[in-house]
């Protein structure tokens, strides 16, 4: 029985970046084997053990073959006979088929260390074809390790294309899509996972709304950078750079969606997009399980950015009704993300990444000026259905007096 580091652990030490788990593959034993020694299986559909102190997770060596389309569609070989070689030819890419033995020696039988140092993510060997999850996988890296200067080798594009072309990647499931596209999101260098995917085709199968925004035009007067899919990336940029949250990212990915159902005949101005972008997003969310909280920031900051964008120029009412319909005064948390998004989307223009964006300020103080209205005392002065009314009216008399006094 021989244990052996192996994937992601080994690849970050080699890329000198810290690894925050290892894990081991076992060559020459039996489940039987392992369960005597202690281990506590966990694996479903191939044998994948905790180790009883350390609670790592060691994986009998095993090989795979391809029955039925998708990528649930395989048979396992996990016999004692498989080989560490056998085990990292089924890996994804060359840079993750490494391993090291226990006395640290190397075990790089497809060139993943030349990768490595090339920056390169490139495909062990054809079976890379039969699993389209790797699609997304080698996506989710080229974004992980841009910043590295890693590019994906030609052959391994073409070969994610011809995947699309031939149906497979149509075989991915909800569930799992949003599994590696969440990762992507909370990740860094995030435009790159879905340029990867547009690249290879595979992001008009799987996320069409985003995919038809490309091409696109917008004003130029307030979008030098005229694409619409391109101005989503730099939005999604400085929300990057602004926000690690999963929703405020979320919601400069679908803020725009809109735009791609313009009918061409009044391109290039948008008018009523946020309504449609909206209504795109609720449709995504009931196709993949997007989070409820990613769905509801997403539609709110379709619907409201540009009211967002002209704050300074708005009546008091309308910032009331934003601050309302955003439920600022429940969710003071998720109208300071709405703001963030907002923020992203002004700056996501060529040339406009460090403009000032004083409406989020300006925004906030009205907030507060409203937030500062003694509901319960205005309560005590009214009865029943009048309360709600006289507290608007004082919220709204609070924003009116802000915006002679706070505006900048």
């Amino acid at each position: 029985m021989q244990v052996y580091l192996v994937g992601g652990a080994v690849r970050d030490e080699q890329l000198g970046i810290s690894h925050k788990e290892r894990d081991w593959c076992v060559v020459g034993a039996t489940p039987d084997e392992m369960l005597g020694a202690g281990y506590k299986k966990v694996g479903k559909d191939f044998p994948v053990f905790l180790h009883p102190k350390t609670n790592e997770e060691y994986a009998l060596a095993r090989t795979e073959r391809k029955t039925a389309p998708g990528y649930h569609g395989f048979a396992f070989d996990f016999s004692p006979d498989v080989s560490i070689e056998d085990d990292l030819q089924r890996r994804d890419l060359t840079i993750n088929a490494l391993a090291k033995d226990g006395d640290g020696h190397l075990i790089d039988p497809y060139g993943g260390m030349r990768d490595v140092k090339n920056r390169v993510l490139r495909h062990v060997s054809d079976a890379f074809r039969e699993d389209p999850v790797r699609i997304l996988r080698v996506a989710k890296f080229a974004a992980r390790f841009s910043g590295l200067g890693f590019k994906i080798a030609g052959e391994t594009m073409a070969l994610m294309r011809h995947m699309v072309d031939d149906g497979e990647v149509d075989a991915l499931v909800p569930d799992r899509v949003w599994k590696e596209t969440e990762e992507a999101l909370r990740g860094s260098n995030v435009r790159v996972f879905f340029e990867v995917l547009r690249a290879s085709g595979a992001l008009q199968r799987l996320f069409p709304e985003l995919d038809r925004l490309f091409g696109v035009p917008q004003p130029e007067e307030w979008h030098p950078e005229i694409d619409t899919g391109l101005h989503t990336m730099m939005v999604l940029d400085q929300a990057e750079s602004l926000s690690n949250d999963l929703e405020v990212r979320f919601a400069a990915l679908t803020h725009d969606l809109g735009k791609g159902t313009t009918p061409k005949a009044a391109l290039p101005r948008h008018l009523h997009h946020e309504a449609r972008g909206a209504r795109l997003i609720r449709e995504m969310a009931d196709r993949m399980p997007i989070p409820k909280a990613c769905r509801d920031l997403g539609i709110l900051v379709a619907d409201l950015h540009t009211h967002c964008h002209r704050a300074l120029e708005l009546r008091d009412k309308t910032i009331l009704k934003v601050l309302e319909e955003s439920d600022a005064f429940r969710r003071p948390e998720r109208f300071e993300q709405f703001l963030i998004a907002c923020e992203a989307d002004a700056r996501g223009r060529t040339g406009l990444e460090n403009r000032d964006y004083p409406q989020a300020d300006f925004l906030r103080g009205a907030f507060a000026a409203a937030s500062a209205v003694d509901s319960g005392a205005i309560a005590k002065q009214h009865e029943g259905s009048k309360i709600p009314t006289a507290i608007r009216e004082a919220r709204q008399d609070a924003i009116r007096e802000f915006q002679k006094l706070g505006q900048p």
